[in-house]
């Protein structure tokens, strides 16, 4: 009770965190050498393009200690990619309409591939040890198939980059993998059976993937997990992960009893639709940014913040945030529809299968964002910018919050449990303070602060998770896989695999 009290007061601070750079090692005076040029590490590039950026972002795990470091990273706005050439096919188009073609993905993914180790100086033949790709960009597909043709584009780039096909590709034994890893690797011991930190992903009884943006739910859900390794969190299943990029996706994952020899969490939930997309369209109201292209990362940033908005206009603040949400539909996808927030669906697929696709829709299919644009056209001429950033940052937290009461009231939030977020339109301005108000109004936890993580890069961070799967490459003592408070499963795995 006292400390309840004394929470009034002292409020606890948003486990944030943001991606840190490998440590240097110095001999003397001058420049350290960065740590990653003497000591073991394990380097993956994260070829990540979504429907508003394009990344390739470097990540170094130190195979000693199991610490993830960002090593470089290269942003370019997928608006910028060049506009399709005549006898080229257009496949696809990002939400805001940028038309897309196999030849214009793959330049791009060339160019931003090459910058990011040039500027690393950085070997793409030597240095680098994995690469994976994803995609945000399922908007204008008419199913979740059809993003293979985008990962192919995606291939192709790295290819055209120069990296090897098999820093694309698990290894079949441990004596395909370099040297340098062999002693840090598990491969001789375990079979990687497609699960990734833990969990396994889900399929439908077809064999179809539900969602279109699958594999960035299991990319965000496994950097979430690293990510929360430089917190007190323990980040393990089950547990429920949200990446709030322009698109939303996520995984919700299922409990595992100790005594189950099948070590692996099943994925229960599934999250889809729009996120990011949302305070872009509020933000594009306002006629400070680009009308078709414009983004709220464009005026606000990507970084949290911490400050104090004016009580007196508290309520006028609700007002905007209530009219919004009245055009914002969160809620289980139902089984008929095979779009939900733009993103292709099997909803039936899922419905069937028995896991929750929870979605996230303004509209139906963005039908009602030109509301939301007039209601940021109105914040910003009667009140200014002040109003329009908190209004936006009470807008994506209470998004977030009902995402939450939808899995709640599917009983998919037990009390050992913990709860991540990732994607700019979670972590930035004052969202995780607001995220963690709501989560403590919930009396979910004895301690909220305790089940609740927000990660930085947490694509780039699943991705280099993912390359350390599928390389086998674990950390026993400090266990990514397994249940809260739980132990490694390492054992288990092996006994499986015998």
């Amino acid at each position: 009770m006292c400390a309840r009290f004394l929470e009034r007061f002292f409020k606890p601070t948003p486990h944030i965190v943001e991606s840190p750079p490998p440590p240097s090692l110095s001999h003397g005076p001058g420049d350290g050498v960065p740590e990653y040029r003497v000591k073991p590490y394990f380097i993956v590039a994260s070829v990540e393009m979504g429907n508003t950026t394009t990344k390739c972002i470097l990540t170094g795990t130190n195979l000693e200690t199991g610490r993830s470091y960002v090593i470089n990273k290269t942003v370019t706005m997928s608006r910028d990619v060049r506009r399709p050439l005549p006898g080229e096919t257009i496949f696809g188009a990002t939400l805001d309409g940028t038309e897309l073609t196999r030849e214009s993905v793959t330049e791009l993914v060339r160019d931003t591939l090459i910058q990011c180790h040039r500027d690393a100086h950085l070997s793409i033949k030597d240095d680098l040890d994995f690469v994976v790709r994803s995609t945000g960009v399922v908007a204008a597909m008419d199913s979740p198939d059809q993003v293979g043709d985008f990962v192919i584009a995606l291939a192709n780039g790295c290819l055209a980059a120069g990296v090897p096909p098999r820093k694309m590709t698990p290894p079949m034994s441990i004596d395909n993998l370099p040297p340098k890893l062999r002693q840090f690797s598990f491969a001789d011991r375990v079979v990687f059976v497609g699960a990734v930190a833990g969990v396994v992903p889900p399929v439908g009884c077809t064999g179809v993937e539900m969602v279109a943006n699958e594999m960035e739910g299991e990319l965000a859900m496994a950097g979430i997990k690293e990510g929360a390794k430089w917190t007190p969190v323990d980040f393990r299943n089950p547990c429920i992960s949200i990446d709030f990029g322009t698109t939303l996706d996520g995984r919700i994952t299922s409990d595992v009893a100790p005594d189950e020899p099948n070590p692996f969490a099943q994925t229960t939930g599934n999250f889809c639709g729009l996120a990011g997309a949302i305070p872009d369209a509020i933000v594009r109201g306002t006629g400070l940014v680009k009308d078709r292209t414009g983004t709220a990362l464009d005026l606000f940033g990507d970084h949290s913040i911490q400050g104090v908005f004016g009580g007196r206009k508290r309520s006028v603040v609700e007002g905007y945030v209530d009219r919004c949400h009245e055009h914002i539909d969160i809620r289980i996808v139902p089984p008929d529809r095979t779009r939900f927030g733009r993103v292709p669906v099997c909803a039936e697929v899922a419905d069937r299968s028995g896991v929750a696709l929870i979605g996230c829709d303004s509209g139906v299919n963005g039908s009602e964002t030109p509301a939301l644009e007039e209601i940021g056209h109105e914040i910003y001429a009667k009140h200014g910018m002040g109003m329009l950033t908190e209004v936006v940052d009470r807008v994506c937290a209470r998004m977030a919050l009902r995402l939450i009461d939808v899995a709640i009231e599917r009983g998919m939030v037990p009390p050992n449990s913990s709860i991540g977020f990732t994607g700019r339109a979670a972590i930035s301005g004052r969202k995780p303070e607001y995220i963690l108000e709501g989560i403590t109004a919930r009396n979910l936890y004895d301690t909220p602060n305790d089940h609740l993580v927000f990660v930085d890069d947490g694509l780039a961070r699943g991705a280099a998770l993912m390359g350390r799967c599928m390389n086998s490459l674990g950390k026993p003592k400090t266990p990514l896989g397994g249940v809260r408070g739980g132990p490694c499963i390492m054992s288990r795995r092996i006994k499986i695999g015998k």
